[in-house]
């Protein structure tokens, strides 16, 4: 039962007949206890309204505080945007710098901001779209308004932007256009190294900052160690010598254009320690304003195409050091041994030529220095094709290189796999295996180390490396004396220039169709050369691709016409920056006469 107070009657009975004996009017009780009841109503619902208001004061009261409070805290605070991320892990946005190897930088970070809009907040967003617009010309208005007088709340405009254009952002004067710190990859050298260094872009991105991740390039192969904190901000220090490399670059780009050819390369390696000390693929790109990936042709049209680890080539005569290298090192020919040259040599529906007609005979180191085609097949013809194939392997052709880049893997060696007799023969000219400039420049270092494999890196070494020993040391002696004799007496003689001695071998290759057969007009053609040649310190391998020589009646496409001059020329520019002395041959002494007492 619910519990009711005690409430008084209105007509109380012993009232009733106690007011009838004094004679009395009853309804008066009745009346009487009526007003009271009445009153005690009243009170008892005043109360009740007093305490509501009293409850609901106090509780305006604490909401004015609280707004009050919350006003005050926002007033002290500095002004910060909501992040657009996800809750997770903060994101990293340092970055360790690349330096070259005198520790010059490569790539460094730069505070900037990035610009984004919350709509919601606008208050004419017709006229800051096309405010915009005005300063940044590739945005399209037509969207931009869309974005801003839809129902978006947050629209990202930039990710990165200048100071210049930040403050005419700021001009504009409209609030919902929003500033976000960050840090952006910088390049101060431009396009020198591009397709070495490769490009960084953003990866997990809020509004307060963003991760910037490697797009290609060591960028993309150190991403771990470039981002990693334990590493302290350490920087990542590479083989490249920067004023080499831009002096490359200089040369082979004048080479190119006076050569005529679509794209060039080169590259410069140290033959004791395999550092790369300059890499160029020409055409380049600027990693500040890196283009987007090709959609459609030719992988090497693109100028993020890496021709000197990427493209993969038949790089012609530059192959036959290999054979002779190798028949000296098993013992079968001397540099001085003769060989028949008389030809063509017929299998089946193929025949061997040489594009000179050179006699019935050649020595071995004439074979080299006139680069007969008929004479090297005749070498490798002795060597056989199952020695030949462990030959090239030993010397890392028949595998991607394995200098650090992320496009390292996609440079793999095309070999044939019906290695019969044919394949013998013409992969001893170098055709029917197609490799990297990269290959070729760590081959050829072997052979001027004396032998001792060498694998090309790009990180700074202390040290020489350890290879294993690919051929014998007087065999490496004789095929770098042989090389040299290429420059003095034979198809390299451009390359014989005033202070340094160059020791190399031409290539020249007919370019294949994508339908099969051969170019008769289109070549790729190499230059692989060694200096100083007494004693070999660098190796140096220029292709041109396409090039041909028109300053005479006749174009001239050989590599002695085309890739040997260009060469030439940078080992000219290069050498004393490497810290070479010049060879200066001892003059006559005029006006002095020996005498005897």
């Amino acid at each position: 039962m619910i519990n009711e107070l005690p409430r008084t009657p209105l007509r109380p009975l012993a009232r009733i007949l106690d007011a009838r004996e004094k004679g009395e009017n009853p309804d008066a009780i009745e009346k009487e206890n009526l007003r009271l009841r009445h009153e005690e109503m009243r009170d008892r619902a005043r109360v009740r309204a007093e305490g509501r208001i009293l409850v609901l004061g106090a509780v305006f009261a604490l909401a004015f505080l609280t707004i009050g409070v919350k006003m005050w805290i926002v007033a002290e605070s500095e002004p910060a945007e909501p992040r657009t991320s996800i809750a997770g892990a903060s994101i990293v946005a340092q970055r360790g710098d690349i330096l070259d190897r005198h520790g010059r930088v490569l790539a460094t970070n730069l505070d900037t901001y990035a610009l984004y809009a919350h709509p919601h907040q606008m208050v004419e967003p017709e006229r800051a779209a096309e405010a915009l617009v005005g300063i940044f010309p590739d945005l399209d208005l037509a969207r931009l308004t869309r974005d801003f007088t839809g129902n978006r709340r947050f629209v990202w405009i930039r990710r990165k932007i200048s100071p210049e254009q930040r403050q005419a952002v700021h001009d504009i004067g409209e609030p919902g256009l929003l500033f976000g710190p960050r840090e952006m990859r910088l390049y101060p050298n431009g396009a020198i190294a591009s397709h070495i260094l490769g490009g960084a872009g953003y990866g997990e991105e809020g509004v307060h900052a963003a991760e910037i991740k490697g797009t290609a390039g060591v960028e993309r192969a150190f991403d771990d160690y470039l981002t990693d904190p334990a590493n302290g901000g350490k920087p990542l220090e590479l083989s490249l010598d920067l004023t080499v490399q831009a002096a490359s670059e200089k040369v082979l780009y004048g080479g190119m254009r006076l050569m005529n050819a679509k794209g060039a390369a080169s590259i410069l390696m140290d033959v004791k320690t395999g550092e790369i000390i300059s890499m160029v693929s020409l055409p380049d790109f600027d990693p500040n304003d890196r283009p987007n990936p090709p959609t459609q042709g030719h992988p090497d049209d693109s100028p993020l195409f890496n021709r000197a680890v990427q493209g993969v080539y038949e790089l012609g005569s530059t192959f036959k050091i290999f054979a002779a290298a190798q028949a000296l090192d098993l013992g079968l020919v001397t540099p001085e041994t003769v060989v028949d040259i008389r030809g063509p040599i017929r299998w089946g529906r193929h025949s061997i030529r040489d594009y000179h007609w050179y006699g019935k005979e050649l020595s071995v180191a004439d074979i080299i220095i006139k680069s007969s085609n008929i004479g090297t097949a005749r070498l490798a013809e002795q060597i056989g094709a199952e020695r030949q194939k462990q030959f090239l392997a030993d010397l890392g052709l028949f595998e991607p290189t394995p200098v650090e880049m992320i496009e390292a893997p996609s440079g793999k060696p095309l070999v044939q796999k019906n290695w019969s007799e044919l394949t013998t023969m013409t992969v001893s000219f170098g055709h029917g295996i197609s490799i990297s400039p990269l290959h070729l420049a760590a081959a050829y270092a072997t052979i001027a180390n004396d032998g001792q494999r060498v694998r090309p890196t790009l990180l700074r070494q202390s040290a020489p490396q350890d290879g294993p020993q690919v051929m014998s040391k007087p065999a490496a002696r004789r095929a770098q004396d042989m090389l040299r004799r290429v420059v003095t007496e034979g198809t390299a003689s451009f390359a014989r220039i005033d202070h340094y001695s160059i020791a190399g071998k031409t290539g020249t290759a007919d370019k294949p169709k994508p339908t099969g057969g051969y170019y008769k007009d289109r070549t790729i053609t190499t230059f692989a050369s060694m200096f100083p040649a007494h004693s070999p310190r660098y190796v140096l391998i220029v292709t041109l691709d396409e090039a041909v020589e028109t300053s005479g009646d006749e174009p001239r496409r050989t590599a002695g016409w085309t890739a040997v001059p260009v060469a030439a020329e940078m080992i000219t520019r290069v050498a004393p920056l490497l810290g070479l002395r010049p060879e200066i041959a001892p003059g006559s002494l005029a006006g002095i006469t020996l005498t005897s007492n």
